[in-house]
């Protein structure tokens, strides 16, 4: 039997892993395989975002690239063909430059131990890739799914606000939860301080994946693994046919359930249908006869 090759974009580098096991995760392929080592283990169950990347992807029928903040210790690699991941080294380094965000962050003594820097980092990054010019609310919300056990939320959310476009008016209550003391704070560093934020200089979505995308295969891709075979199905026929000869496998997205489940509970799945890549699962359509032709499947959700 042969596995399917996985080929993706890391931080402008292409990566082409022709033996995919279909068990590994993003978290362990970027730390014990490429030895890159920025993103962080920390929970193994996606609870506190020290493990946080970016993941892009072309969608051939809007036409648009859209990014998501994912943690990595959840994405089976399996699920990245035809993707781009950015990791904290990607953008930004003390030995080129620093980004805007890892700039804010570090001057105005965002981080303690460092941790969970990295997933701090990626999470702000990611909001900034879809909304150049965030709310205040956006970036506090942004950063609900990453945990500071070092207590440093103001100072991380401080600076980086900067780049809001409701710097000091429209907060929430949410919002007023982390600026309360920000008066009787001391300033760091003043806004003209900091490096502009120039949306024109960040990474490009790789064209060779944006082609692959504009002309997917639509064959079945399979992975296996030393338990576990992933199948990764390309048009909505295959997928109903899989589900008919294996009735009690589970179809996966964003992996939420299964992966802890495997990796906590030790359950075992000898068969994973993922249907990420079948378009039509991502197109709704309102005719005459029925109002919904599919239902909307996002590759980020459960």
């Amino acid at each position: 039997r042969k596995t399917a090759s996985i080929c993706t974009i890391l931080s402008c580098v292409q990566v082409t892993e022709r033996k995919a096991d279909s068990e590994v995760n993003l978290l362990f392929y970027l730390r014990k395989v490429l030895r890159v080592t920025g993103t962080k283990y920390g929970c193994g169950e996606g609870a506190c975002g020290a493990c946080t990347v970016m993941i892009s992807r072309y969608d051939p029928t809007s036409k648009r690239i859209s990014h998501i903040s994912v943690t990595a210790c959840l994405v089976p690699i399996c699920s990245l063909y035809g993707a781009a991941v950015t990791t904290v080294e990607g953008i930004g380094s003390t030995k080129t430059r620093i980004h805007p965000v890892q700039e804010r962050i570090a001057k105005s003594h965002g981080t303690q131990c460092g941790f969970c820097t990295p997933g701090m980092v990626m999470s702000i990054y990611t909001l900034l890739r879809n909304h150049p010019h965030p709310s205040t609310e956006q970036l506090v919300e942004t950063l609900g799914g990453n945990l500071c056990r070092c207590t440093g939320y103001r100072p991380i959310v401080e600076r980086p606000r900067y780049l809001s476009t409701t710097f000091d008016s429209g907060f929430t209550q949410k919002a007023k939860m982390f600026f309360f003391f920000l008066k009787v704070c001391t300033k760091l560093y003043e806004k003209e301080e900091f490096q502009p934020l120039d949306p024109t200089q960040e990474l490009i979505f790789p064209p060779e994946l944006m082609r692959m995308s504009e002309d997917p295969q639509k064959k079945v891709l399979t992975f296996y693994g030393e338990r576990t075979t992933w199948i990764a199905p390309g048009t909505l026929k295959d997928l109903l046919e899989l589900k008919t000869k294996y009735p009690y496998a589970p179809l996966v997205m964003g992996n939420t359930a299964l992966g802890p489940n495997m990796k906590f509970k030790e359950v075992f799945y000898p068969i994973i249908i993922s249907p990420a890549r079948i378009l039509e699962l991502f197109i709704v359509t309102n005719t005459k006869e029925v109002y919904f032709k599919c239902c909307f499947l996002f590759y980020g959700n459960a």
